[in-house]
């Protein structure tokens, strides 16, 4: 009894071993204190902390953002992920624990006086002292049984354990992707929220020039017909108009477009929101950006903690392929109660059992176990190069949108200069028309003008907004607005920090096994 004691403990001190590499990220990026396109003038090095498209002061555009996130049916798959990567790691997990089953039956059964082992004593014997036949065993035999079945492996040098962290890992990355999604989902909704307001300011321009382009079509033809123009002059003034009716089209057929979009990621029927919408301006933010320090790309892009947890991943599956290689330790147990009647099953000397201690170790297997491992070492080498390659992406992604909102914010500002001086000169004109100097025409061709600036400066806000928009993507922070249904609701703090769990966070770059 105390040698098995002995054995027990042993194998319970030895179950805490494992053999899975650790490994580190190496400092092959330097970061920088700030952003090289960052402008003193257009964003801010605070950390992104809040939801920044709260800025637009839009609140159908906020009540949306809600909706999308409660009722998208992408966002909802991916919620359902995360409940199947749940349930997977708990069934891995329990393979460290014993498995007991229980188990209850009758059973009957006859041997055959032909068997060469027990045929002999089912036949019977003959008695030297009065030549008659003994029966040592009968040849029907039946009973009945309770019992139980009790096995556990040791995880002597950690590969459950392995595996049990990689699932983990895994139900990590499927939270992380949920969050991905969102992201992906409410940035496609903002776009074209913002495409769809931009579309009814340019319809709205478009009919403006229409009406006035049929006063200058008037014109001209009265004109012609007192004998002052020609019929180039008025081919040109039908063309013009055309031109303007056929743009009408194009925006209204944007405006439907975007609507529609709208509708699909809202899971709903295009016509659920037609009329639900009122006119209203296209938003614009003011104030600076908070992209936060360089580093704290690491915790805040889905993409870099999802490389990042792939490493970890990668690395827990190499160390369950190494530890298969070695002995594995298992203990197995079945008590039971077992008679001939049911009533004498729970009576006294009616239980039995068995027990096995025991080790299997495959010493030969033609170079397969060693053939798993160098796989999972090239998988985890791959990991690490697509880490490596995402956080280059993604300073190369936040460079880039910077450049380009700060480039989009001058141009912006240019233009804005260009519509100013196209007002003064309608307002010019409509002066030396009222003192007799022009005619009506040239107030008309400046009017035309300050629509097409007009028109101009919906797209460079639509530029802003959307190089706005790419700017937020880029920095990744936090996307999810609360009281998420259906499981939906992720722990950011996790997702947010799964990529720095065992990375240095002023590093970014690939990773190696521990040699």
């Amino acid at each position: 009894m105390k040698k098995r004691n002995l054995t027990l403990a042993i194998a319970l001190l030895l179950a805490g071993c494992s053999v899975t590499p650790d490994y580190e990220v190496e400092q092959t990026i330097g970061m920088d204190q700030i952003y090289l396109n960052q402008a003193d003038t257009v964003t801010s090095s605070e950390e992104n902390t809040d939801h920044w498209w709260k800025g637009f002061n839009d609140p159908q555009l906020n009540q949306l953002i809600e909706q999308v996130q409660q009722q998208n049916l992408t966002i909802s798959i991916a919620a359902q992920r995360i409940q199947a990567a749940k349930a997977y790691e708990q069934a891995v997990s329990s393979f460290n624990i014993p498995t007991i089953s229980l188990g209850a039956g009758g059973f009957s059964y006859g041997i055959s006086e032909k068997d060469p082992l027990l045929g002999g004593i089912v036949s019977g014997i003959d008695n030297p002292l009065n030549g008659q036949t003994i029966d040592l065993v009968d040849r029907d035999q039946y009973g009945f049984m309770v019992g139980a079945n009790i096995s556990w492996e040791m995880d002597i040098f950690g590969k459950l354990d392995a595996l049990s962290q990689a699932a983990s890992i895994r139900l990590e990355q499927a939270e992380i992707m949920q969050q991905g999604m969102v992201t992906l989902i409410t940035t496609d909704l903002i776009h074209n929220y913002i495409q769809y307001r931009g579309a009814q300011e340019r319809l709205n321009i478009a009919k403006q020039n229409i009406d006035e382009q049929h006063q200058t079509l008037d014109m001209v033809k009265s004109l012609v017909n007192s004998g002052y123009g020609s019929d180039l002059d008025l081919a040109k003034a039908k063309a013009a108009l055309a031109g303007v009716r056929a743009s009408q089209t194009v925006f209204e057929t944007a405006e439907k477009v975007h609507l529609y979009r709208i509708a699909t990621l809202l899971g709903q029927h295009p016509s659920s929101l037609e009329g639900k919408f009122e006119d209203a301006p296209l938003p614009t933010v003011t104030g600076k950006i908070p992209v936060g320090l360089p580093s704290d790309l690491l915790k805040r892009r889905t993409d870099i903690a999802f490389a990042e947890r792939e490493m970890a991943a990668v690395n827990q599956e190499l160390g369950a392929s190494i530890a298969a290689k070695y002995p594995s330790f298992y203990i197995t147990a079945s008590p039971a109660t077992l008679a001939k009647n049911a009533d004498d099953l729970f009576s006294s000397g009616s239980s039995s059992w068995l027990g096995v201690a025991g080790v299997t170790w495959n010493v030969f297997d033609g170079g397969r176990s060693d053939a798993m491992v160098e796989l999972q070492e090239s998988r985890f080498k791959q990991a690490g190069l697509r880490y490596q390659q995402t956080v280059n992406d993604a300073f190369n992604e936040v460079e880039t949108t910077l450049m380009t909102y700060g480039n989009s914010m001058m141009f912006h500002e240019q233009l804005a200069e260009a519509a100013e001086q196209s007002q003064m000169a309608v307002t010019k004109a409509k002066s030396l028309y009222q003192a007799g100097l022009i005619d009506y025409l040239q107030v008309l061709d400046a009017q035309r003008q300050d629509n097409q600036v007009k028109d101009a400066m919906v797209l460079a806000k639509l530029n802003v907004a959307n190089n706005l928009l790419l700017v937020n993507k880029s920095l990744g922070g936090d996307w999810q607005v609360e009281n998420q249904p259906n499981g939906a609701n992720v722990d950011n703090a996790n997702a947010e920090n799964a990529g720095a769990e065992n990375a240095d966070v002023n590093s970014a770059a690939a990773s190696k096994v521990a040699e």
